[in-house]
């Protein structure tokens, strides 16, 4: 808490206004940020929240302030002085509301606690392991349902089952089942398309535990696919391994997005890569730190990040393979442990 205190003598300002929902849970441990903010003054931090958490008291990790609309409009007149609040996601309408209850100096702010985020405490990281353990154990149900004739959608739906029944309060992210030439497009939902035989099918998919997301990719064919398929698939494996041996403490995310457009350059697909290489993953499945040909930020220690190198042909087909990696003092730890290699289903 000295930290956070001291965060505010940092940035100049008497208070912080805490309101993204990642941000709130990071701050408290409450189970329902999305409906709770968090206050930080020089007395400490408190919890916000509203009469439908009795039990917020019980369920923070900070004092918790069960209030209605009216206790909680007088809590925020009696601020003073310089109140910082989070720009890129409190929104406008938001805001002037609460320049009408308290009329300090409202100072917008940037990635404040984003930062703080970045580097994984152990019981974060553990957290991360159980949603990617269970993620895995989703994964292996979901080979077993490939074969031509299946919808997308009933797979994708089937993970997430999976993962809800295994114990994760959600998933990630809609799981991405993409075949055929779908497979072309990064994102691709899960659709009505059915499987086809000699297609690459890929399947990205993570579970959420305790607030903290996994995720992952895999891209297998369903029965023998091609050899130009099978070409890019050896491509997409070959990037991967440059970045995983490049991937250490020390580097920038820039650097190492570079080193896998090289690999892939060497075959001629470079131009197919159409993403950053990978993002980092913690309260949030796509948060601080990024590998991508923009980020300059220095990787460090304790840092969760994917490392997902893809190849996408239009018309075609698409590979993409994922690893989950914790940064450690001396390299790297695959947290995804499930097989990479090539392989017909």
């Amino acid at each position: 808490m000295q930290e956070l205190q001291a965060l505010l003598e940092t940035l100049g300002l008497d208070a912080l206004y805490v309101t993204r929902p990642e941000n709130v849970r990071y701050l408290s441990g409450f189970p329902h940020p999305e409906d709770a903010q968090v206050l930080l003054t020089g007395e400490g931090a408190f919890l916000l929240t509203d009469p439908r958490y009795p039990e917020a008291e019980r369920e923070s990790g900070i004092p918790a302030k069960v209030l209605r609309r009216e206790e909680r409009e007088a809590l925020l007149k009696d601020l003073r002085g310089r109140v910082g609040f989070e720009a890129e996601h409190l929104p406008y309408a938001a805001l002037e509301r609460l320049r009408e209850m308290a009329p300090v100096e409202w100072v917008p702010t940037k990635g404040v606690i984003e930062r703080l985020r970045l580097r994984k405490t152990p019981e974060e990281v553990e957290r991360i392991r159980k949603a990617q353990a269970l993620a895995e154990k989703a994964l292996e149900h979901a080979l077993g349902l490939l074969r031509p004739g299946v919808e997308e959608r009933e797979v994708a739906l089937e993970v997430e089952f999976f993962l809800r029944k295994g114990g994760a309060e959600g998933v990630a992210f809609p799981p991405i089942v993409a075949s055929g030439v779908r497979g072309a497009l990064p994102h691709a939902r899960a659709s009505e398309k059915r499987l086809v035989a000699g297609e690459m099918v890929t399947l990205d998919l993570g579970a959420k535990v305790a607030g903290y997301h996994s995720d992952m990719t895999r891209t297998f064919a369903l029965g023998k696919a091609s050899s130009e398929m099978r070409r890019v698939y050896e491509a997409v494996q070959a990037a991967l391994e440059v970045a995983l041996e490049n991937l250490r403490p020390g580097r920038t995310g820039k650097e190492v997005d570079a080193l896998a457009r090289e690999a892939l350059g060497r075959h001629g697909l470079d131009r197919h890569f159409v993403h950053s290489l990978g993002h980092g993953v913690g309260l949030s499945v796509h948060e601080g730190p990024s590998l991508s040909p923009y980020a300059e930020e220095v990787l460090e220690p304790g840092m969760v990040v994917t490392v997902e190198p893809g190849v996408y042909l239009p018309g075609v087909g698409g590979v993409r393979v994922e690893e989950l990696v914790l940064l450690t003092e001396d390299g790297i730890e695959l947290l995804s442990r499930f097989p990479r290699g090539y392989l017909e289903v």
